[in-house]
Protein backbone atom coordinates (compact mmCIF):
# COMPACT_ATOMS: atom_id res chain seq x y z
CA UNK A 1 0.00 0.00 0.00
CA UNK A 2 3.22 2.40 -0.28
CA UNK A 3 2.53 2.49 -3.79
CA UNK A 4 -1.02 4.41 -2.90
CA UNK A 5 0.18 6.94 -0.12
CA UNK A 6 3.21 7.71 -2.19
CA UNK A 7 0.92 8.66 -5.23
CA UNK A 8 -0.98 10.21 -3.41
CA UNK A 9 1.82 12.46 -1.90
CA UNK A 10 3.32 13.06 -5.68
CA UNK A 11 -0.12 14.32 -6.49
CA UNK A 12 -0.11 16.94 -4.04
CA UNK A 13 3.31 18.14 -5.26
CA UNK A 14 2.32 18.53 -7.89
CA UNK A 15 -1.15 20.51 -8.08
CA UNK A 16 0.87 23.72 -8.70
CA UNK A 17 1.24 22.67 -11.64
CA UNK A 18 -1.77 21.37 -12.35
CA UNK A 19 -3.25 24.68 -11.64
CA UNK A 20 -0.74 26.54 -14.02
CA UNK A 21 -1.77 24.27 -16.47
CA UNK A 22 -5.58 24.27 -16.33
CA UNK A 23 -5.10 28.35 -16.05
CA UNK A 24 -3.23 28.34 -19.77
CA UNK A 25 -5.94 25.81 -21.19
CA UNK A 26 -8.67 28.28 -20.39
CA UNK A 27 -6.95 30.66 -21.90
CA UNK A 28 -6.66 29.33 -24.73
CA UNK A 29 -10.16 28.73 -26.79
CA UNK A 30 -10.73 25.65 -28.58
CA UNK A 31 -14.32 26.24 -29.77
CA UNK A 32 -15.61 23.79 -32.88
CA UNK A 33 -15.95 25.20 -36.32
CA UNK A 34 -19.73 24.32 -35.78
CA UNK A 35 -19.94 26.52 -32.97
CA UNK A 36 -18.13 29.53 -34.61
CA UNK A 37 -14.61 28.48 -33.56
CA UNK A 38 -10.97 27.58 -34.90
CA UNK A 39 -11.07 23.98 -33.22
CA UNK A 40 -8.68 22.68 -31.08
CA UNK A 41 -5.43 22.62 -32.58
CA UNK A 42 -3.49 25.49 -30.07
CA UNK A 43 -4.68 23.94 -27.44
CA UNK A 44 -2.84 20.36 -28.14
CA UNK A 45 0.40 21.92 -29.01
CA UNK A 46 0.23 23.25 -25.64
CA UNK A 47 -0.42 20.04 -23.89
CA UNK A 48 1.88 18.02 -25.51
CA UNK A 49 4.49 20.46 -23.96
CA UNK A 50 3.73 18.47 -20.99
CA UNK A 51 3.73 14.90 -22.02
CA UNK A 52 7.38 14.21 -21.32
CA UNK A 53 8.12 10.63 -20.85
CA UNK A 54 4.93 9.25 -22.30
CA UNK A 55 4.37 6.87 -25.02
CA UNK A 56 3.00 10.12 -27.41
CA UNK A 57 0.63 9.44 -30.19
CA UNK A 58 -0.84 12.43 -32.33
CA UNK A 59 -4.16 11.64 -34.72
CA UNK A 60 -5.08 14.29 -36.63
CA UNK A 61 -8.58 14.38 -38.48
CA UNK A 62 -8.74 16.66 -41.39
CA UNK A 63 -11.20 19.59 -41.33
CA UNK A 64 -10.24 22.19 -43.79
CA UNK A 65 -12.81 24.95 -41.58
CA UNK A 66 -10.32 24.51 -38.09
CA UNK A 67 -7.33 25.90 -37.91
CA UNK A 68 -3.88 24.00 -39.25
CA UNK A 69 -6.66 22.33 -41.19
CA UNK A 70 -7.30 19.27 -38.61
CA UNK A 71 -8.85 18.29 -35.44
CA UNK A 72 -6.15 16.55 -33.30
CA UNK A 73 -6.43 13.42 -30.57
CA UNK A 74 -3.43 12.48 -28.54
CA UNK A 75 -2.82 9.39 -27.01
CA UNK A 76 -0.06 9.28 -24.10
CA UNK A 77 0.43 5.89 -22.16
CA UNK A 78 2.24 4.44 -19.25
CA UNK A 79 3.15 0.81 -20.19
CA UNK A 80 1.82 -1.96 -17.01
CA UNK A 81 2.52 -5.37 -15.97
CA UNK A 82 -0.46 -6.14 -18.60
CA UNK A 83 -1.21 -5.63 -22.14
CA UNK A 84 -4.66 -4.27 -20.85
CA UNK A 85 -4.93 -0.76 -21.14
CA UNK A 86 -7.10 1.67 -18.78
CA UNK A 87 -8.17 4.54 -20.45
CA UNK A 88 -8.89 7.89 -19.17
CA UNK A 89 -10.88 10.09 -22.00
CA UNK A 90 -11.48 13.49 -21.24
CA UNK A 91 -12.03 16.49 -24.42
CA UNK A 92 -10.43 19.82 -25.29
CA UNK A 93 -12.75 21.48 -26.74
CA UNK A 94 -15.62 23.69 -25.64
CA UNK A 95 -18.51 25.95 -25.93
CA UNK A 96 -18.61 29.20 -26.55
CA UNK A 97 -19.18 31.98 -23.94
CA UNK A 98 -22.69 32.25 -24.29
CA UNK A 99 -24.09 35.98 -23.26
CA UNK A 100 -20.39 37.89 -21.55
CA UNK A 101 -22.63 40.62 -19.82
CA UNK A 102 -23.69 37.41 -17.58
CA UNK A 103 -19.79 36.80 -16.67
CA UNK A 104 -18.16 38.45 -13.56
CA UNK A 105 -14.69 36.98 -14.80
CA UNK A 106 -13.47 37.18 -18.35
CA UNK A 107 -14.43 33.90 -19.86
CA UNK A 108 -11.19 33.12 -21.70
CA UNK A 109 -8.79 34.52 -18.78
CA UNK A 110 -8.12 32.20 -16.04
CA UNK A 111 -9.10 33.42 -12.88
CA UNK A 112 -8.01 32.17 -9.23
CA UNK A 113 -10.46 32.73 -6.28
CA UNK A 114 -11.78 31.59 -3.36
CA UNK A 115 -10.09 27.81 -4.06
CA UNK A 116 -11.40 27.76 -7.42
CA UNK A 117 -10.16 28.68 -11.33
CA UNK A 118 -13.04 30.60 -13.26
CA UNK A 119 -13.18 30.46 -17.02
CA UNK A 120 -15.07 28.74 -20.10
CA UNK A 121 -13.44 25.18 -20.16
CA UNK A 122 -12.47 24.93 -16.59
CA UNK A 123 -14.57 22.32 -14.94
CA UNK A 124 -15.50 20.69 -18.60
CA UNK A 125 -13.32 19.09 -19.27
CA UNK A 126 -10.51 21.16 -18.16
CA UNK A 127 -10.48 19.94 -14.98
CA UNK A 128 -10.40 15.95 -15.43
CA UNK A 129 -7.86 16.61 -18.48
CA UNK A 130 -5.10 18.26 -15.96
CA UNK A 131 -6.32 15.56 -13.14
CA UNK A 132 -5.29 13.12 -15.58
CA UNK A 133 -1.96 14.24 -16.88
CA UNK A 134 -1.52 15.23 -13.61
CA UNK A 135 -1.83 11.72 -12.40
CA UNK A 136 0.59 10.38 -14.93
CA UNK A 137 3.18 12.70 -13.90
CA UNK A 138 2.66 11.54 -10.64
CA UNK A 139 3.52 7.84 -11.97
CA UNK A 140 6.13 8.51 -14.03
CA UNK A 141 7.99 10.43 -11.66
CA UNK A 142 7.86 7.80 -8.96
CA UNK A 143 8.96 5.74 -11.34
CA UNK A 144 6.57 3.48 -11.16
CA UNK A 145 4.93 0.58 -13.42
CA UNK A 146 1.13 0.13 -12.86
CA UNK A 147 -0.85 -3.05 -13.26
CA UNK A 148 -2.75 -1.91 -16.02
CA UNK A 149 -1.02 0.53 -18.98
CA UNK A 150 -2.04 3.69 -18.08
CA UNK A 151 -3.73 5.42 -21.20
CA UNK A 152 -4.48 9.29 -22.04
CA UNK A 153 -6.69 10.36 -23.95
CA UNK A 154 -7.65 14.37 -25.21
CA UNK A 155 -10.39 14.00 -27.57
CA UNK A 156 -11.38 16.92 -29.84
CA UNK A 157 -15.16 17.45 -30.94
CA UNK A 158 -16.83 16.26 -27.87
CA UNK A 159 -19.09 19.00 -27.84
CA UNK A 160 -20.56 18.79 -31.32
CA UNK A 161 -20.52 14.83 -31.77
CA UNK A 162 -17.44 13.33 -31.67
CA UNK A 163 -17.31 13.12 -35.30
CA UNK A 164 -13.32 14.28 -35.27
CA UNK A 165 -12.83 12.89 -31.96
CA UNK A 166 -13.61 9.34 -30.26
CA UNK A 167 -15.54 8.15 -33.34
CA UNK A 168 -13.10 8.41 -35.60
CA UNK A 169 -10.65 6.95 -33.01
CA UNK A 170 -12.82 4.14 -32.71
CA UNK A 171 -12.83 3.31 -36.75
CA UNK A 172 -8.83 3.31 -36.98
CA UNK A 173 -9.19 0.68 -33.66
CA UNK A 174 -6.88 2.73 -31.27
CA UNK A 175 -8.75 0.57 -28.24
CA UNK A 176 -8.63 -3.18 -27.90
CA UNK A 177 -11.44 -5.04 -26.94
CA UNK A 178 -10.72 -5.92 -23.56
CA UNK A 179 -9.57 -2.08 -22.94
CA UNK A 180 -11.61 -0.52 -19.39
CA UNK A 181 -12.95 3.20 -19.86
CA UNK A 182 -13.29 6.10 -17.77
CA UNK A 183 -14.94 9.13 -19.05
CA UNK A 184 -14.43 11.62 -16.52
CA UNK A 185 -17.22 14.11 -17.93
CA UNK A 186 -20.02 14.13 -15.57
CA UNK A 187 -20.51 13.06 -11.98
CA UNK A 188 -21.42 14.69 -8.29
CA UNK A 189 -19.95 17.38 -6.21
CA UNK A 190 -19.25 14.60 -3.39
CA UNK A 191 -17.77 12.27 -6.27
CA UNK A 192 -19.38 9.40 -4.78
CA UNK A 193 -21.63 8.16 -7.93
CA UNK A 194 -20.21 6.33 -10.97
CA UNK A 195 -22.47 6.80 -14.27
CA UNK A 196 -23.12 3.70 -15.64
CA UNK A 197 -25.86 4.10 -18.07
CA UNK A 198 -27.08 7.28 -20.06
CA UNK A 199 -30.92 7.77 -21.28
CA UNK A 200 -31.03 7.85 -25.34
CA UNK A 201 -30.52 11.53 -26.80
CA UNK A 202 -32.81 12.32 -29.24
CA UNK A 203 -33.07 15.63 -30.93
CA UNK A 204 -36.37 16.36 -33.70
CA UNK A 205 -36.91 19.44 -36.28
CA UNK A 206 -40.32 20.72 -36.61
CA UNK A 207 -41.29 22.12 -40.11
CA UNK A 208 -44.94 24.06 -40.16
CA UNK A 209 -45.95 25.30 -43.17
CA UNK A 210 -49.13 27.34 -43.21
CA UNK A 211 -49.65 30.56 -45.48
CA UNK A 212 -48.13 33.80 -44.55
CA UNK A 213 -50.21 36.76 -44.58
CA UNK A 214 -50.84 40.71 -43.25
CA UNK A 215 -52.01 40.52 -39.66
CA UNK A 216 -54.81 42.36 -39.84
CA UNK A 217 -56.49 39.59 -42.42
CA UNK A 218 -55.87 36.52 -40.64
CA UNK A 219 -58.53 34.87 -42.31
CA UNK A 220 -56.62 35.00 -45.58
CA UNK A 221 -53.62 33.24 -44.51
CA UNK A 222 -52.59 30.20 -41.89
CA UNK A 223 -50.85 30.91 -38.82
CA UNK A 224 -47.56 28.82 -38.90
CA UNK A 225 -46.58 30.42 -35.48
CA UNK A 226 -49.93 29.57 -34.06
CA UNK A 227 -49.83 25.92 -35.30
CA UNK A 228 -46.41 24.86 -34.26
CA UNK A 229 -47.37 26.14 -30.73
CA UNK A 230 -50.34 23.59 -30.85
CA UNK A 231 -48.58 20.80 -32.53
CA UNK A 232 -45.50 21.20 -30.24
CA UNK A 233 -48.96 20.95 -27.33
CA UNK A 234 -49.83 18.19 -28.32
CA UNK A 235 -46.83 16.34 -29.30
CA UNK A 236 -45.84 17.02 -25.54
CA UNK A 237 -48.69 15.48 -24.15
CA UNK A 238 -48.74 12.50 -26.04
CA UNK A 239 -45.50 11.48 -25.32
CA UNK A 240 -45.51 12.00 -21.90
CA UNK A 241 -48.49 10.07 -21.99
CA UNK A 242 -47.61 6.90 -23.54
CA UNK A 243 -43.67 6.69 -22.33
CA UNK A 244 -44.03 6.95 -18.83
CA UNK A 245 -42.10 4.11 -17.21
CA UNK A 246 -39.48 5.15 -14.35
CA UNK A 247 -36.12 3.90 -13.44
CA UNK A 248 -34.63 5.07 -10.18
CA UNK A 249 -30.61 4.71 -11.47
CA UNK A 250 -32.09 8.01 -13.41
CA UNK A 251 -32.59 11.63 -11.91
CA UNK A 252 -35.23 12.59 -12.93
CA UNK A 253 -36.40 8.69 -13.48
CA UNK A 254 -39.12 9.46 -16.13
CA UNK A 255 -38.54 10.13 -19.60
CA UNK A 256 -38.13 13.59 -21.15
CA UNK A 257 -39.37 15.66 -23.97
CA UNK A 258 -38.48 19.11 -23.78
CA UNK A 259 -39.98 21.86 -26.51
CA UNK A 260 -36.54 24.11 -27.22
CA UNK A 261 -35.18 25.98 -29.75
CA UNK A 262 -36.98 28.08 -31.81
CA UNK A 263 -35.72 29.57 -35.25
CA UNK A 264 -36.71 33.04 -36.33
CA UNK A 265 -39.68 33.40 -38.67
CA UNK A 266 -41.04 36.84 -40.01
CA UNK A 267 -38.88 39.89 -39.05
CA UNK A 268 -41.99 42.53 -38.41
CA UNK A 269 -45.08 42.44 -35.82
CA UNK A 270 -47.96 42.47 -38.52
CA UNK A 271 -46.90 39.80 -40.86
CA UNK A 272 -48.75 36.06 -39.93
CA UNK A 273 -45.40 33.46 -40.70
CA UNK A 274 -46.19 30.98 -43.56
CA UNK A 275 -42.98 29.00 -41.63
CA UNK A 276 -42.52 27.95 -38.02
CA UNK A 277 -39.49 25.79 -37.04
CA UNK A 278 -38.70 24.83 -33.58
CA UNK A 279 -37.12 22.13 -31.91
CA UNK A 280 -37.55 19.03 -29.26
CA UNK A 281 -34.66 17.72 -27.20
CA UNK A 282 -35.70 13.91 -26.13
CA UNK A 283 -33.91 12.03 -23.46
CA UNK A 284 -35.14 8.40 -23.05
CA UNK A 285 -34.85 5.99 -20.26
CA UNK A 286 -33.31 2.49 -21.55
CA UNK A 287 -36.76 0.67 -20.97
CA UNK A 288 -38.09 2.60 -24.31
CA UNK A 289 -36.87 2.12 -27.89
CA UNK A 290 -35.98 5.93 -29.66
CA UNK A 291 -37.10 5.30 -32.96
CA UNK A 292 -40.57 4.06 -31.33
CA UNK A 293 -41.06 7.72 -30.31
CA UNK A 294 -40.16 9.13 -33.73
CA UNK A 295 -43.22 6.45 -35.35
CA UNK A 296 -45.89 8.20 -32.60
CA UNK A 297 -45.04 11.62 -33.62
CA UNK A 298 -45.23 10.78 -37.21
CA UNK A 299 -48.64 9.47 -36.54
CA UNK A 300 -49.62 12.62 -34.84
CA UNK A 301 -48.12 14.70 -37.28
CA UNK A 302 -50.78 13.20 -39.90
CA UNK A 303 -53.49 13.51 -37.55
CA UNK A 304 -52.69 17.08 -37.00
CA UNK A 305 -51.71 17.92 -40.94
CA UNK A 306 -55.56 16.14 -41.57
CA UNK A 307 -57.21 18.71 -38.75
CA UNK A 308 -55.22 21.52 -39.16
CA UNK A 309 -54.78 21.98 -43.01
CA UNK A 310 -51.11 22.82 -42.34
CA UNK A 311 -47.92 20.81 -43.71
CA UNK A 312 -45.36 19.66 -41.04
CA UNK A 313 -42.10 18.16 -41.33
CA UNK A 314 -40.33 15.93 -38.77
CA UNK A 315 -36.74 15.66 -39.07
CA UNK A 316 -34.44 13.62 -36.59
CA UNK A 317 -31.21 15.63 -35.72
CA UNK A 318 -29.35 13.19 -33.86
CA UNK A 319 -30.16 10.13 -32.47
CA UNK A 320 -27.61 8.38 -30.34
CA UNK A 321 -28.32 5.42 -27.64
CA UNK A 322 -26.12 2.69 -25.84
CA UNK A 323 -26.74 -0.47 -23.68
CA UNK A 324 -26.12 0.43 -19.73
CA UNK A 325 -22.58 -1.08 -18.53
CA UNK A 326 -23.39 -3.75 -15.72
CA UNK A 327 -22.78 -2.52 -12.26
CA UNK A 328 -20.88 -5.44 -11.14
CA UNK A 329 -18.27 -5.14 -14.64
CA UNK A 330 -14.53 -4.94 -13.87
CA UNK A 331 -14.37 -0.99 -14.74
CA UNK A 332 -17.04 -0.45 -11.92
CA UNK A 333 -15.23 -2.49 -9.58
CA UNK A 334 -11.71 -1.32 -10.37
CA UNK A 335 -13.33 2.23 -10.27
CA UNK A 336 -14.57 2.08 -6.83
CA UNK A 337 -11.86 0.48 -5.74
CA UNK A 338 -9.60 3.18 -6.17
CA UNK A 339 -12.25 5.95 -5.05
CA UNK A 340 -11.74 3.97 -2.07
CA UNK A 341 -8.50 4.16 -1.36
CA UNK A 342 -7.76 7.48 -2.64
CA UNK A 343 -9.82 9.05 -0.78
CA UNK A 344 -12.05 7.12 1.74
CA UNK A 345 -15.21 7.12 -0.43
CA UNK A 346 -17.62 4.35 -0.85
CA UNK A 347 -19.05 5.04 -4.53
CA UNK A 348 -22.70 4.28 -5.79
CA UNK A 349 -24.01 3.84 -9.12
CA UNK A 350 -26.32 6.21 -11.04
CA UNK A 351 -27.38 6.84 -14.64
CA UNK A 352 -27.70 10.74 -16.21
CA UNK A 353 -29.75 12.46 -18.75
CA UNK A 354 -26.45 14.21 -19.94
CA UNK A 355 -24.71 12.75 -23.16
CA UNK A 356 -21.09 11.96 -23.32
CA UNK A 357 -18.96 10.19 -25.41
CA UNK A 358 -18.82 6.98 -23.18
CA UNK A 359 -22.48 6.73 -25.12
CA UNK A 360 -19.72 5.60 -28.45
CA UNK A 361 -17.73 3.22 -26.15
CA UNK A 362 -20.28 1.14 -24.65
CA UNK A 363 -22.35 1.32 -28.13
CA UNK A 364 -18.57 -0.56 -29.49
CA UNK A 365 -18.82 -2.91 -26.62
CA UNK A 366 -16.64 -1.85 -24.38
CA UNK A 367 -16.44 -1.73 -20.55
CA UNK A 368 -17.62 2.15 -19.69
CA UNK A 369 -17.70 4.37 -16.69
CA UNK A 370 -18.57 7.68 -16.58
CA UNK A 371 -16.78 9.90 -13.38
CA UNK A 372 -15.70 12.57 -11.61
CA UNK A 373 -16.20 15.21 -9.19
CA UNK A 374 -17.54 18.26 -10.11
CA UNK A 375 -20.35 21.52 -8.84
CA UNK A 376 -21.71 21.20 -12.40
CA UNK A 377 -21.43 23.96 -13.94
CA UNK A 378 -20.51 23.18 -17.35
CA UNK A 379 -21.96 25.39 -20.06
CA UNK A 380 -22.89 28.37 -17.24
CA UNK A 381 -21.88 31.74 -16.70
CA UNK A 382 -18.91 32.23 -14.83
CA UNK A 383 -17.73 28.12 -14.92
CA UNK A 384 -15.69 26.84 -12.76
CA UNK A 385 -13.38 24.04 -11.54
CA UNK A 386 -12.45 23.85 -7.43
CA UNK A 387 -9.04 22.98 -7.16
CA UNK A 388 -9.51 20.43 -4.65
CA UNK A 389 -11.55 18.80 -6.85
CA UNK A 390 -8.78 18.47 -9.19
CA UNK A 391 -6.37 17.35 -7.06
CA UNK A 392 -8.76 14.92 -5.67
CA UNK A 393 -9.11 13.61 -8.87
CA UNK A 394 -5.83 13.04 -10.39
CA UNK A 395 -5.19 11.09 -6.81
CA UNK A 396 -7.83 8.48 -7.99
CA UNK A 397 -6.39 8.86 -11.87
CA UNK A 398 -3.35 7.84 -10.34
CA UNK A 399 -4.22 4.72 -8.01
CA UNK A 400 -6.72 3.37 -10.88
CA UNK A 401 -4.22 1.52 -12.84
CA UNK A 402 -2.44 -0.30 -9.76
CA UNK A 403 -5.79 -1.98 -8.57
CA UNK A 404 -5.49 -5.58 -8.85
CA UNK A 405 -8.49 -7.52 -9.77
Amino acid sequence: MYEIKNLKSKVEELSDHGVKLLSELIEIPAISPDSGGKGELAKAEKIMEYLDGFDVERVDVEDERALGGVRPNIIAKIKGYRKRTIWIVSHMDVVPEGDEKLWTTPPFKAVIRDGKIYGRGSEDNGQSLVASLIAGRAILELNYQPEYTFGLVFVSDEETGSKYGIQDLLKRKIFKKDDLIVVPDGGTPAGNMVEIAEKSILWMRFSVFGKQTHASTPEKGLNASRLAMNFLIRIDEVLNKKFNAENNLFSPPRSTFEPTKREKNVDNVNTIPGLDISYMDCRIIPEYNPDDVVSLVEEEKEKFEKESGARIEVEVVQKESSPPTDENSEVVRVLKKALELARGVKAGVYGMGGNTCGAFFRKAGFQTAVWSTVDNTAHQPNEYCRIDNLVADAKVFAVIPFIKT
